[in-house]
């Protein structure tokens, strides 16, 4: 029984998969409480399928790239549950698993790129050909400064309108996606480890200045 979520982007996804086909899924869409929503997800797909935890026998889990806070929920969750259930983890672009399903879905027919919300006026992108094979990227950029001519799936071509006049769904990334493709061996599996791209918002503080 796999278990697969994401929290890269304001959507919390969660699925379940059986080795057949997925079994229970649960998506809730807030980009402020990813910690408050991931386990209350894992527990009600959990629940809607009838298995515990020790039913489990692997993870796969979207490292991004996104905004910091809501990556590491996800990410110390699935290495936290692989860890405790001795149980293998598997990380997944998340800009793979947009572009998987805009390919499954017959969304796309041509090369196109994937957008995300970077926070800062930027997106994170990453260039698809037609079968959604990533080509370059990921990385981070200013929506102007990224192509505009191909079509751009999710929630980055929705934010900035002006720079990707060719937007197409899905705007987030769905568990039960990641679980399909995992389980067919259909992306490229990574450690579970964040692709953050840059630096997160909160630094340390510098020196302190000399009182005089």
């Amino acid at each position: 029984m796999l278990l697969a979520f994401d929290t890269a982007t304001p959507a919390v996804t969660v699925a379940l998969h059986d080795g057949e086909r997925v079994v229970a899924e649960s998506t809730t869409v807030d980009a402020m409480r990813h910690g408050e929503l991931l386990a209350p997800g894992i527990s009600s797909v959990m629940s809607a399928a009838g298995v515990v935890r020790q039913d489990l026998t692997a993870i796969a889990v979207g490292v991004g790239p996104g905004p910091f806070t809501g990556l590491r929920v996800g990410l110390v969750t699935a290495r936290t549950l692989g860890v405790v259930l001795e149980i293998p983890v598997y990380g997944v672009c998340t800009l793979d698993v947009l572009a998987a399903e805009a390919v499954d879905r017959g969304i796309v027919t041509r090369d196109f790129l994937v957008a995300t919300d970077a926070r800062r006026k930027e997106v994170y992108c990453a260039s698809y050909d037609e079968r959604g094979q990533r080509v370059e990227g990921p990385f981070v950029a200013k929506p102007a400064d990224v192509d505009r001519k191909r079509p751009v799936v999710g929630r980055g071509a929705l934010l900035y309108p002006g720079a990707f006049p060719q937007y197409l769904p899905p705007e987030n990334p769905s568990a039960s996606v990641l679980a399909c493709a995992v389980t067919e061996e259909r992306l490229t599996l990574l450690d579970p480890e964040p692709l953050y791209l840059r630096r997160p918002d909160v630094a340390p503080p510098g020196k302190p200045k000399r009182v005089s």
